[in-house]
């Protein structure tokens, strides 16, 4: 379920985070933080970088992405073809599951609900423990086409 928070919630738990394992919050780094959680779902290096290029330098923003994801800010997850893909982590943006277009590679954030949510948990947690594996959580990619390469 996608969490709550006011954007000066999501700052200070950020900040906390951050402080916790000795990292600086600079304003490049809440600058990309607000950028991620303004989107709608994961975005790439490169498309962060089109939205921010005059101000924050394209070796800045890899090593941003690089310190917020150590940190356990952002996860990586991929596109379809192979490109990394960056979005809050799960404790600040809250449990979710993506829609992965095949055709541009757009990923969007989509809520199961609570109903869905717990059909989907027992579901993979049946899967796991039918291989002997102690599931600890799970993420959905529905791979199809968006309604923008479908028209």
């Amino acid at each position: 379920m996608a969490l709550s928070t006011t954007a000066g919630e999501l700052e200070e738990r950020v900040r906390s985070r951050l402080d916790d394992v000795d990292v600086r919050y600079t304003p490049g780094r809440a600058r990309i933080v607000r950028l991620i959680e303004a989107a709608r779902g994961p975005q790439s290096a490169a498309e962060l970088h089109a939205v921010v290029r005059d101000e924050v330098p394209l070796s800045s923003l890899y090593r941003t992405l690089d310190v917020l994801s150590e940190a356990g800010v952002l996860e990586r997850s991929h596109r379809v073809e192979g490109v990394t893909l960056f979005e809050l982590a799960e404790w600040l943006r809250g449990h979710h599951h993506h829609l992965v277009c095949t055709e541009c590679g757009s990923v969007v954030d989509v809520d199961a609900g609570t109903k869905d949510e717990e059909i989907l948990g027992a579901f993979t947690e049946r899967i796991a423990t039918s291989q002997g594996f102690l599931a600890r959580g799970h993420r959905i990619d529905v791979e199809g086409i968006c309604s923008r390469c479908a028209a």
